[in-house]
């Protein structure tokens, strides 16, 4: 698992998708969140806008990164 932190209180889910190079643009990332692809916090979500904070873990293709301030 890697870490990655976080400047304000939060960071859009899709934002952290393109910034980790995990997806080549925000329309893969709209498109893998959809597909229920992105797992929040160990649960599958589907929300585009979610807010991921400090302490959130999010997973993707087989990466995993713990959000910090």
């Amino acid at each position: 698992m890697i870490t990655y932190q976080i400047k304000g209180d939060h960071i859009a889910l899709i934002q952290l998708l393109k910034v980790l190079n995990w997806v080549e643009h925000g329309g893969a990332a709209q498109a893998a969140v959809s597909a229920g692809l992105v797992r929040y916090n160990g649960q599958i979500d589907c929300r585009k806008r979610l807010k991921v904070r400090p302490g959130d873990v999010v997973e993707f293709n087989g990466n995993k990164v713990q959000i910090q301030s």
